[in-house]
């Protein structure tokens, strides 16, 4: 089937494929609770002749399909868990559930591989094994998320992958652009918990106490000095404290005041550095004034760091469907996080972006907002490149 055929093929699904994104978005599920999603992901999968796998991650599905006598295999991954999100869209298909939506697309995501699956299992054209892996709980933002869960679960010693793709949609380029990287493309993603205790006492006698608001206030400042004066300014980090709370009475010093960080980088080891340097400034700022300082330090998601062959792979395709004028070659990186870099740690491979719209395009309004929606436009664009990657990787 050549590229053309291929993408009209999707288009004659397209209407089939949006329909099923929108009943998806219209029920979303939290994290790990995907379980009507992954209903209808295995029941289509198994209609169209794969063979079906459930529980992998908890809520996790795989299918698998093989075709002709190739030996290699490859795994396309979908992402299935909405967000804890009050919806505020207003279409006709918005959540039914109340503060759970789709504000990050992950709906588009399973309609694309869904779309994708069906053509290939009727047309096939591709030697080797096919293996879709339906993940759960991407937004889960802990080590022990969707991603690792299915690997801990045998994912790739059930279904061995040569190499391994992911696709996101991206509101601020144009609908149907593709964008690849190669190397680093999305940034770790740390949570620091940090809590000063001091003495409390009354606010009119602070000699009295050892006052930890203050000891916060100067830990707030010194902590931007880790970026600013410890990493490569040719280097990418970030020091967010999102949360500082202390006290609730104007003349009252409390006995603790407690900070909660965001951290990222886009190098594993300006991460390491990251977390050293935060450990040891919290420490010597809490002592200089007087109060002890816990710090719960807690890695999150890893660097995503696509491989060179798969990516140059990535974009020949890309630039076969829509061609080189609506393909972005390398891509600035991001410093968002994403749970498929655990899957790139284990297997080579390549996530790439898809244009949701930009300006006043539908589909412009950024993820993990009240009033994001999915492109529909790209069900068919994204289903295409699914299936044209198959064909080119298995032969």
């Amino acid at each position: 089937m050549s590229t053309h055929d291929t993408l009209e093929a999707m288009r004659a699904h397209a209407d089939e494929f949006i329909a099923l994104r929108r009943d998806i978005h219209h029920h979303p599920e939290l994290p790990f609770e995907e379980r009507r999603t992954s209903d209808l992901v295995a029941e289509r999968l198994a209609a169209w002749g794969y063979r079906v796998e459930r529980g992998l991650g908890g809520t996790g599905v795989v299918g698998q399909i093989r075709r002709g006598d190739g030996r290699r295999a490859l795994g396309l991954r979908a992402d299935m868990d909405a967000l804890p999100i009050k919806e505020a869209t207003g279409l006709a298909y918005a959540s039914r559930n109340e503060g759970v939506m789709h504000a990050c697309g992950h709906d588009g995501h399973t309609a694309m591989l869904l779309a994708a699956a069906k053509v290939l299992a009727e047309s096939g054209g591709f030697s080797g094994t096919l293996n879709l892996i339906f993940q759960p709980a991407e937004e889960y933002g802990t080590s022990d998320s969707g991603a690792v869960r299915m690997m801990d679960d045998g994912l790739f010693d059930k279904y061995p992958c040569d190499a391994i793709f992911g696709m996101h949609n991206m509101p601020g380029w144009p609908q149907g652009h593709l964008v690849f990287r190669e190397g680093a493309m999305m940034a770790s993603s740390d949570k620091v918990y940090i809590t000063l205790v001091g003495h409390g006492g009354h606010g009119a006698v602070p000699h009295k106490a050892a006052d930890p608001v203050v000891a916060a206030a100067s830990l707030v400042m010194a902590l931007q000095t880790v970026v600013a004066r410890n990493v490569d300014p040719l280097l990418t980090a970030v020091v967010t404290v999102g949360v500082l709370q202390a006290g609730r009475a104007n003349n009252v010093i409390p006995d603790r005041a407690h900070l909660e960080l965001s951290v990222r980088a886009l190098d594993p080891e300006v991460r390491s550095l990251l977390q050293q340097r935060i450990t040891d400034i919290t420490h010597a700022q809490a002592q200089s004034f007087g109060v002890k300082a816990e710090i719960d330090y807690r890695r999150g998601y890893a660097v995503l760091i696509n491989s060179k062959d798969e990516t140059e792979l990535a974009r020949r395709v890309g630039t076969e469907l829509v061609g080189a004028e609506r393909v972005v070659v390398q891509g600035p990186p991001l410093t968002g996080s994403e749970d498929f870099a655990f899957m790139l740690e284990k297997r080579p491979g390549c996530y790439l972006l898809i244009g949701n719209g930009e300006g006043e395009q539908a589909g412009a309004c950024m993820v993990h907002n009240p009033g994001y929606d999915f492109n529909d436009a790209n069900v068919a664009v994204g289903a295409a490149y699914w299936a044209l990657l198959a064909r080119r990787f298995l032969v």
